[in-house]
């Protein structure tokens, strides 16, 4: 790992959250193109290219972007309705700015969802409420009942009422078949499973529970921050009432949305900046990654009005969170003679999360090695005068750089993660609070866009 130098990055970018805390929305970047930047050690010195782009590019515009991702079409799981509204705008907004565009469509697993309801009101609302649902419980119905917490499921507490009610256990897998059946001879409607507490800051994602068979009643899986405020409302309140939902997605297909501009011949060098779409389950995935989606239809419109030798490509990932199953289907569809082309890879992913401990800007290859892409955001971190806030390259895969890496082409993810590992992610990563108001910075989204803008725009006009 190369280090940073000697000064503290415990105090870069302090004070982030701060305007965010006190509204719905996170606080748009105030400086110019010469002002030095929130955890800069200098003001920037920036050539004639840098300044076509730094100028040009626009949080406010990128937050409209996660608005519509992650408020107004929500989690957007591989292969869904959901996943392909999201990929509709994002090819409309490439077409917009100028570019060719196509879909690379490719089957993917069946997916099984719940929605949890809450007909009095008593819940937060300012996290999602999807959870997973049981291949094997009952699907695409809905039933509505009071809630019902028994503890562990495997010594659960049954009080005397649990005939139309929905049960809440603490779930262990290898209780879940007999725990339900009890659950359903007991006359529930429905089965709420809470997974076991993860150690601070990870916490549990929503799950969709295996194991079962022709299960009666729905049974579904929630994150932890959802097992959390269900149990916080039951402890105050004398009734709660929940509807679940579940619905089965089966004979799915998910996308890659990619927009081009040819460069100045049939042979030129591919110059791409990319991001996953997709999110898991439950998650509205504001950062995680509408952050790196938002910032590659910023980086592509403003470089649409600017020639470059290079061909441009910008692409946006479907269902990455099932296995990085699109940068994956993409690369194997290239020729060699196609994947030679390729100049380098920015891939982004996660790179705007509000978490105060993510003061650092990790450069990730899937080798831990230098390559055209971790170099030219390094010298464009040089110029803008942020080069102590970024660690790397480290070896990391797990993102859809590696499916590129894996056949030889220079690539790189790029994001904002915890200062002693790249492991440690904030604590709203694949949750419901993965949202804009809980989990975006639009002062670390600006200096991402800077850097990565800046970075392509230099490799893609000097071939």
């Amino acid at each position: 790992m190369t280090e940073t130098s000697g000064m503290s990055r415990r105090g870069l970018l302090a004070g982030v959250t701060a305007a965010a805390a006190a509204t719905a929305l996170p606080a748009a970047p105030a400086w110019g193109v010469d002002d030095q930047r929130p955890g800069a050690v200098r003001a920037p010195a920036l050539d004639r290219d840098d300044r076509h782009i730094v100028g040009r590019l626009s949080s406010e515009r990128a937050l409209r972007h996660l608005e519509v991702l992650s408020e107004e079409i929500g989690p957007r799981i591989g292969g869904t309705a959901s996943e392909k509204r999201a990929a509709d705008y994002l090819e409309g907004q490439l077409r917009s700015f100028g570019y060719q565009t196509r879909y690379e469509p490719f089957p993917v697993a069946d997916k099984f969802l719940a929605q949890i309801g809450d007909p009095r009101n008593l819940l937060p609302d300012d996290i999602c409420w999807q959870a997973g649902a049981a291949a094997g419980g009952k699907l695409d119905v809905t039933v509505t009942g009071p809630a019902r917490d028994v503890g562990p499921a495997t010594a659960p507490v049954w009080p005397a009422d649990v005939a139309g009610a929905v049960v809440l256990a603490d779930d262990t897998a290898a209780a879940r078949p007999g725990f339900v059946a009890e659950a359903a001879a007991r006359g529930a409607v429905a089965v709420v499973l809470l997974p076991a507490d993860q150690v601070f800051p990870r916490r549990a994602s929503a799950f969709s529970p295996s194991g079962l068979t022709a299960a009666p009643i729905p049974v579904i899986g929630v994150a932890q921050v959802q097992k959390r405020l269900l149990r916080e409302a039951l402890a105050v309140v004398t009734s709660l009432p929940l509807t679940i939902s579940t619905a089965a997605h089966r004979g799915l297909v998910s996308n890659n949305v990619i927009g081009e501009r040819p460069g100045k011949d049939a042979d030129a060098p591919i110059v791409m900046v990319s991001g996953h779409y997709d999110t898991v389950i439950g998650a509205p995935g504001a950062n995680d990654d509408g952050s790196g989606t938002a910032l590659t239809l910023e980086v592509a419109r403003v470089m649409s009005k600017y020639p470059t030798e290079a061909t441009l490509r910008f692409a946006f990932w479907g269902s990455e969170e099932q296995g990085i199953i699109g940068s994956r289907y993409h690369v194997k569809q290239l020729t060699q003679d196609q994947r030679d082309r390729y100049r380098a890879v920015f891939q982004n992913d996660m790179v705007a999360t509000s978490w105060d401990p993510a003061i650092v800007y990790w450069l990730l290859s899937f080798d831990g090695l230098a390559n055209a892409a971790t170099s030219a955001v390094r010298a464009s971190s040089q110029r803008l005068g942020y080069e102590p806030q970024l660690v790397g390259p480290v070896l990391r895969g797990s993102s859809d750089h590696q499916a590129f890496q894996e056949v030889g082409i220079a690539a790189a993810n790029f994001s904002w993660r915890g200062e002693s590992s790249p492991a440690l992610l904030e604590p709203p990563y694949h949750s419901p609070e993965d949202t804009i108001a809980k989990n975006v910075s639009l002062e670390r989204l600006q200096v991402s866009m800077e850097l990565i803008g800046t970075a392509a725009y230099k490799l893609a006009k000097e071939i």
